[in-house]
């Protein structure tokens, strides 16, 4: 099993809407993803007021395997919220390890 965290800092404004609307949609765009063949745990989290948070957005997901990881990757669901996450996104952090 491998697991793969990324976390996101969002501009204060991109794609026509302030960071709380794009941390809202991107988190959307991100659930899509959630069903994808090889997906153990998918979780989406964003900031929440009042608690300590370095960044906006994270993303906690296990696979079956590095195969699946890549998979996911590759997968045409996946590759289309890229654009997207590119565009609101100002800082983007990633770990990957298996257990």
């Amino acid at each position: 099993m491998i697991k793969h965290i990324v976390m996101w800092k969002l501009k204060d404004a991109a794609e026509g809407a302030d960071k709380a609307t794009n941390a809202v949609r991107m988190k959307e765009k991100l659930e899509s993803c959630a069903q994808l063949p090889g997906i153990l745990k998918f979780e989406v989290a964003l900031a929440q007021p009042g608690l300590e948070a370095t960044y906006d957005v994270i993303l906690y997901s296990e696979f079956e395997s590095r195969e699946a990881l890549a998979a996911y990757a590759a997968h045409p669901t996946h590759q289309a919220i890229i654009p997207f996450i590119g565009a609101v996104r100002s800082e983007r952090q990633c770990m990957d390890y298996d257990i």
